[in-house]
């Protein structure tokens, strides 16, 4: 104790001292470059000029002169570029501070006209037309590149909508999943095993993108639909188009003939996202249609950067008078409160999944129908993001993996990594901390939840190996599976190595 006393207080001192070597040097090097060192010079000139001929003296004086004014010149020049880049930024501020404040301007002014319209047409015994509504509708967006993204933002009047929770709405984690699956079975008739509703929700706890996969029937799109039924706000369902080649064919695009966006669905729910605090999910409905990798190839690289303030979404070159509120220099910022779920069925009419969708989604086998049993009277909430994430951040603090299954989670990847030139990188390991904890508060044993990142990151894999000549290694995994973590345990990674060595 007495050691570490020392030590800390030694640390502090020198750290203390070499802070205010910092800023004594700064001042002291601002003092010597105006003050000191000019004086400095003068000394050193008085030092020799007494023995300075005539020629001596034009010479130093001229020197002098031109010294002076070539520093003078050097300071204006350095005044002169930092006045421009102080000027150019507040330029470029007040530029799209104007921008935002005439793009609200002018939607108010449109509403008024609007709204004074609609009056003036009251007064007359006879309803609008439906081709005057539509001829109105066109004139009042007349220029406007964004019309359905603009009726989003007068629908919601510029404001973001509070998500309002009663004391009713609040669950612990296990609470969620059981109340969940009971409003699943009692509203819609839908039935899942605890374990596929654990899962989903620990998966939303891990990644922003989710994979629902499996034979046709088992719920996979019912699953994220009835969950928006159960939150109180609507799942967006998208069918995927086997045309999609890249993310204009998803989000829309600008028509260069016309000067419009052609929004699409799923651009203008990603878009109402912003103006709400609860949880959407928008779901690509049977994703592998198309090549995952190749439409949602920025979705991909946006979400995986840590810092959701860089999740921005190039939409248009730049940003126009009367473009949406919430798009900022041509980029929409993608809402923290949005999860992004593929459902996706294995047959001939389907692509394969990539391992760089994979490794950064949290997916699902569904492959069979849960029993069927009696559930109570369950109510639907309402649920906000934030209120969620405080879920998930409680369990990952609350329930963090234990050292014991730490040490065979490493001792696993030493394995695999020598045998079979697979491993554990940086981003499983980031998403098995964050799992197996909100997986364990969702009432679920912690081998289980080690045992699906396994499963689904690790030997999914695999199926790209040379099976016939790792057979060997293949049987003395599962032997390895019962060392490490019991008999019983690891139960889907085994069935996988199982499955591989019967197609040997």
């Amino acid at each position: 104790m007495d050691n570490f006393s020392e030590w800390f207080v030694d640390f502090f001192r020198k750290y203390l001292e070499n802070i205010w070597g910092l800023i004594k040097g700064f001042f002291v090097g601002l003092y010597n470059l105006f003050i000191g060192y000019p004086i400095q010079y003068f000394k050193d000139f008085v030092g020799v000029n007494s023995v300075f001929t005539t020629l001596d003296w034009i010479l130093s004086l001229a020197f002098i002169v031109i010294f002076i004014i070539l520093s003078i010149a050097l300071l204006i020049v350095i005044f002169q570029l930092l006045k421009k880049y102080f000027r150019f930024s507040k330029i470029q501020t007040e530029k799209m501070e104007l921008l935002n404040r005439i793009n609200i301007l002018e939607r108010k002014l449109k509403s008024n006209s609007n709204f004074s319209n609609t009056k003036a047409n009251s007064k007359f015994d006879y309803p609008l037309s439906v081709n005057n509504k539509s001829q109105k509708n066109e004139q009042r967006f007349k220029g406007n590149r964004f019309v359905k993204l603009t009726l989003i933002d007068e629908k919601y009047k510029y404001t973001v909508l509070p998500t309002y929770m009663k004391d009713n709405d609040k669950f612990t984690l296990s609470q969620l999943v059981t109340n969940f699956r009971n409003f699943a079975c009692y509203q819609q008739k839908l039935f899942y095993d605890e374990k596929v509703i654990a899962t989903f929700i620990a998966g939303m706890g891990t990644s922003k993108i989710m994979i629902l996969e499996g034979i046709s029937g088992t719920g996979k799109t019912s699953l994220p639909y009835i969950f928006g039924k159960y939150i109180s706000h609507d799942s967006a369902i998208i069918s995927v188009q086997p045309s999609w080649r890249d993310k204009y064919e998803m989000i829309g695009f600008l028509n260069e003939f016309t000067k419009k966006f052609n929004e699409t669905e799923f651009f203008k729910d990603l878009y109402e996202s912003t103006y709400r605090t609860d949880i959407q999910l928008i779901v690509l409905d049977e994703m592998n249609l198309a090549r995952v990798e190749y439409y949602f190839a920025d979705f991909l690289s946006l979400l995986e950067l840590p810092n959701p303030d860089e999740w921005l979404l190039d939409i248009v070159p730049e940003q126009v008078i009367g473009d949406p509120i919430n798009l900022k220099e041509g980029k929409l910022k993608i809402p923290r409160n949005v999860w992004f779920v593929g459902t996706a069925n294995k047959d001939d009419s389907t692509f394969a999944i990539t391992d760089k969708v994979y490794d950064r989604a949290a997916s699902i086998e569904m492959n069979a129908k849960a029993e069927h049993f009696t559930a109570p009277t369950t109510p639907k909430i309402k649920m906000s993001y934030a209120y969620l994430e405080e879920l998930f951040t409680k369990a990952k603090e609350d329930y963090s993996i234990s050292d014991i299954s730490l040490e065979a989670v490493q001792q696993l990847d030493e394995y695999i990594t020598k045998n079979f030139q697979i491993t554990f990188g940086n981003r499983i390991m980031k998403q098995l901390l964050t799992f197996v904890p909100i997986y364990v508060a969702c009432g679920r044993d912690e081998i289980e939840g080690i045992d699906y990142i396994v499963s689904r990151k690790i030997i999914r894999k695999f199926e790209t190996l040379n099976l016939p000549f790792i057979k060997k290694e293949l049987e003395e995994l599962l032997v390895i599976f019962d060392q490490l973590f019991g008999k019983d345990k690891m139960v889907d990674s085994k069935n996988q190595v199982m499955k591989f060595i019967k197609q040997i």
